[in-house]
């Protein structure tokens, strides 16, 4: 095994160049990409086959509406709460993976059979709503960290990959839902549970780490550095911030505002339509959260070649376009209006997470992303709040296309704030002359 040596680029940002992923875990880093992978798929029935699930859930419990929207409320503050403090202690060594991971599985796990077989509304907000979303948050933390570190050359593109499958992971849940009943939908989270525990088990066993500043020693980290495609379209930061300075800055408020309008509105978009009378609301709904997903790894491809700001303005602009074509759909009772909605707002509803993780570690360096992006990500608690609240109008309103154009406006305040960006450290004139 070559030592490990550390090498530094033109910035003076540091590597540790060497050591093979055989020689650290004695198989290909592709484990590490593709066990997070199947543990994101394994929780995904916990947010949108949650939402998906609705409908049923309101007519085999008997609940009302609000009894069945304020766990769901609930869980998305404690997964985003959660991941906050997990991958900050991830990055700093003070928790381990696999315990994390272990944990994670319980607690997801209980929370879907908690779903599948309890009807108290007492058991869904402890089982479900607290423990499932605390196990989500770890699931979540460790998976986008773990392969963060094992792809540090495009942390960004792998990463979307990763997260993606927490949406479209959730896809055939909806499909259950939309074709079978309550107890089907029951099944459905008996199952998934059981598959929980399994998969993301399997993924705490193999799970590793790379020592700190790794570096795939195929690849030049220099020559990386000086890629005339990656600094046009990709730059790294101007300089390394720590966390207090880089939430002093402008950007890291657009960025949590842009999280917290479009989280908002993503996560309206799956409950209003999944409890839609008509026109087909099922097919859309599986097409939205399958879209949802899979468009944040297109979105991630997109953004090296045109940019993470254009692209994620372009991801917001289409998903304030899904809104006012839900609006007119709803209103004409237009099947095909619903559809088109679906893909638009599929594919805006979800790109902007990786996106806005990929501008933290550009804006504010490699050394505290966890940090920072920790805090940002956390902004969801109040986007998931926001978006059952409004879903929740929409379900007992009697003018739901007026509740879409108002999500649409909400969409559009994202948009407006993401032209806001700015990359941080640069300055804004010039030096006077001496």
């Amino acid at each position: 095994m070559e030592k490990a040596q550390e090498v530094r680029d033109w910035q003076g940002r540091a590597y540790l160049v060497g050591d093979t992923p055989q020689d650290l875990i004695n198989r290909p880093r592709s484990w590490m990409l593709w066990l997070p992978w199947a543990a994101m798929i394994a929780i995904a029935p916990l947010q949108y086959g949650y939402a998906a699930a609705l409908p049923g859930l309101l007519s085999s419990a008997g609940r009302s509406v609000a009894g069945a929207l304020v766990p769901l409320a609930v869980w998305i503050v404690f997964q985003a709460v959660v991941a906050l403090p997990t991958a900050y202690l991830v990055r700093g060594g003070r928790l381990d993976v696999r315990a994390a991971l272990r944990v994670g599985a319980v607690l997801s796990g209980a929370a879907m059979l908690t779903v599948a077989f309890s009807d108290g509304t007492a058991a869904i907000r402890t089982g479900y709503a607290l423990l499932g979303g605390a196990g989500a948050g770890l699931v979540y933390g460790v998976c986008t960290e773990t392969v963060a570190r094992w792809f540090p050359e495009r942390p960004g593109t792998h990463v979307g990959f990763a997260t993606g499958a927490f949406a479209y992971g959730a896809a055939p849940l909806a499909v259950v839902a939309g074709l079978g009943s309550g107890g089907g939908v029951k099944v459905a989270f008996g199952v998934s549970g059981v598959l929980a525990l399994a998969v993301i088990g399997l993924a705490a066993h193999f799970v590793r780490l790379p020592p700190r500043r790794w570096w795939p020693p195929h690849l030049d980290p220099r020559e990386h550095a000086l890629d005339s495609l990656v600094l046009r379209r990709t730059p790294p930061a101007l300089r390394e911030f720590s966390t207090g300075q880089a939430l002093r800055t402008g950007a890291s408020t657009c960025l949590a505002v842009i999280l917290i309008c479009a989280g908002a509105v993503s996560i309206f978009d799956v409950v209003a339509v999944a409890t839609l009378e008509r026109p087909v609301p099922w097919v859309a709904l599986t097409l939205l959260i399958a879209l949802n997903g899979a468009g944040r790894a297109c979105a991630m491809l997109a953004s090296e070649r045109f940019g993470r700001r254009r692209v994620l303005s372009t991801v917001l602009a289409l998903l304030a376009v899904g809104q006012l074509l839900f609006s007119a759909g709803v209103a004409a009772e237009s099947g095909g209006l619903v559809l088109m909605a679906a893909v638009f707002a599929g594919l805006g509803g979800g790109a902007f997470y990786p996106l806005i993780a990929s501008l933290v570690r550009e804006f504010f360096g490699q050394e505290r992303t966890a940090e920072i992006h920790s805090v940002v990500y956390s902004t969801k608690a109040v986007a998931g709040a926001l978006g059952v609240a409004v879903a929740y109008l929409a379900i007992t309103s009697a003018n739901q296309p007026t509740v879409f154009l108002a999500m649409g406006a909400v969409a559009i305040v994202s948009l407006i704030v993401s032209h806001r960006l700015r990359r941080p450290g640069r300055p804004t004139t010039l030096p006077a002359s001496v």
